[in-house]
């Protein structure tokens, strides 16, 4: 578990990240710099993918009704794990 500043993406109707720290994240990128996990944020569950910017490094989006109305620069406590399950290997 780890807490991350939540983080706006700009433009219009842009996504809002937790960034994932390098001890936190998988070890390769999958399909499309994405890998499958099951991702809980302040104590919010669901399953979703982490994916991979090579500017920003690992993030996970996180839907507004996860955020519970957190946004830009919002502190939140966030795990995630691999889905072995969906990896498809």
């Amino acid at each position: 578990m780890f807490e991350a500043e939540l983080v706006r993406w700009p433009g219009e109707s842009g996504w809002v990240f937790a960034p994932v720290p390098v001890e936190h994240a998988p070890e390769t990128a999958g399909a499309f710099g994405r890998v499958p996990v099951t991702a809980t944020v302040d104590g919010r569950s669901w399953a979703t993918s982490v994916w991979w910017d090579r500017q920003a490094g690992w993030l996970l989006a996180v839907p507004k009704k996860i955020r519970a109305g957190k946004d830009h620069g919002d502190v939140v406590r966030v795990e995630v794990e691999v889905d072995l399950s969906r990896l498809g290997e």
